[in-house]
C-alpha cells in the first residue's frame, strides 16, 4: 500500500533486529519519539488489544486497526472518545482498495 510499517516486538528489539529493512522497536513510545504515527495495526488476541489501543491513544496516533478476529469494544470506545478512527476485525490490505486507499507511493507517481 506504500506506507512505512514500523515493527514493534520487545524481544526482537533487545536483539537489535532488522525486519523487512526496518529497525524493530520495543514499544509504541519508542516509535513515537522518532516518527509521527498515523495508524497502529494491532495483531494481538482480543483480550490483549486494549493495552495497545491505550498506548496508541497516549502517543497521539490518528487511528487503530484491529486485525481479523480481534475485537475489543471497550478499547474501541476509549479510542473513539480520544478522537481516533477505529476499525476492528478487518485486514487493511484486504479492504483498502474498496475504500479507495492506494497509498502515497501510487498517488505520487505521474
Amino acid at each position: 500500500m506504500g506506507y512505512k510499517v514500523i515493527p514493534i516486538n520487545p524481544g526482537l528489539a533487545k536483539q537489535n533486529e532488522i525486519l523487512h529493512g526496518e529497525k524493530v522497536y520495543p514499544d509504541l513510545q519508542s516509535v513515537a519519539a522518532e516518527y509521527t504515527v498515523d495508524m497502529v495495526d494491532i495483531f494481538r488476541a482480543s483480550n490483549a488489544a486494549g493495552q495497545f489501543v491505550d498506548e496508541a491513544i497516549a502517543i497521539g496516533a490518528k487511528s487503530v486497526w484491529l486485525q481479523l478476529g480481534v475485537v475489543d469494544e471497550e478499547a474501541g470506545k476509549r479510542a473513539l472518545d480520544a478522537n481516533l478512527l477505529v476499525v476492528m476485525d478487518t485486514c487493511p490490505l484486504m479492504v483498502a482498495p474498496a475504500m479507495g486507499i492506494s497509498g502515497p507511493d501510487e498517488t505520487s507517481a505521474s
